[in-house]
């Protein structure tokens, strides 16, 4: 069962974040987008974003290059948001992050662009899969922050990649191999700007995974998350272990 979860948070006027799930016999696809806050149209260019990218995964019935496929998906959805605003000057600047999970068979390919998140679970841990394209990543890759610091950096927010504020984007993938999974998640930073991974990683073993997600947009409000909180959570194939229950 898949839980999904978007809360307008504490602190903002409008939920800029949007979410979707697809899936059938032959695929899956779990997607979140993070519209741009201060931008134009935020909220427009995340809701093209899923909606964009789940589109041309729907239309297709073969998946010999999953890769390919994904990254072109998101590619179309850059392009979409892209024209929409060259075209509109109320939505000039409009922009979203972007974190997917298609599933063919055995395999998960996660693809991502900007600062939301994708963590896997197995028995006993929790890892980050992506790779934030944000400034503060790029001081702690070049050393001149440690990730302690990075924790409350000032320019935290500031991403350098994005879907739709230019005509082309470069996208990350990752291949995981869905067996040795218990559990996946998508997240937006406004849970991940003030709830550790430990702290996801206790709740999610100990709860299904639509009552994950609300105790973990509840524990990211209860920090004073001051975004919009945004969650996903899906099985892997890993056997259940200890209190995990579904």
């Amino acid at each position: 069962m898949v839980g999904m979860l978007s809360d307008i948070g504490l602190a903002r006027k409008l939920n800029e974040d949007y979410v979707g799930v697809y899936e059938d016999d032959l695929k899956k696809i779990y997607i979140i987008a993070d519209g741009m806050g201060g931008h134009n149209a935020g909220e427009i260019a995340s809701k093209i974003a899923v909606e964009s990218t789940i589109d041309y995964i729907k239309s297709l019935n073969k998946f010999d290059d999953p890769e390919n496929i994904l990254c072109e998906a998101i590619k179309i959805a850059n392009t979409n948001i892209y024209n929409m605003a060259s075209t509109d000057s109320s939505m000039s600047g409009m922009g979203t992050t972007i974190t997917a999970c298609l599933i063919i068979h055995d395999k998960i390919i996660v693809a991502n662009v900007g600062d939301s998140s994708c963590f896997i679970v197995k028995t006993n841990d929790i890892n980050k899969i992506t790779k934030d394209h944000s400034l503060v990543q790029q001081l702690v890759d070049s050393g001149s922050i440690t990730e302690e610091e990075a924790i409350n950096h000032p320019n935290k927010n500031i991403i350098t990649r994005a879907l739709g504020t230019n005509i082309s984007v470069d996208v990350d993938l990752f291949d995981i191999n869905i067996k040795d999974i218990l559990k996946v998640i998508l997240c937006t930073d406004g849970l991940t700007n003030v709830v550790s991974k430990h702290e996801i990683y206790d709740i999610i073993i100990k709860n299904n995974n639509k009552d994950a997600c609300s105790q973990l947009v509840e524990l990211s409000k209860l920090k004073g998350s001051k975004d919009n909180i945004s969650v996903i959570i899906f099985e892997g194939e890993c056997e259940n272990v200890g209190n995990y229950t579904k």
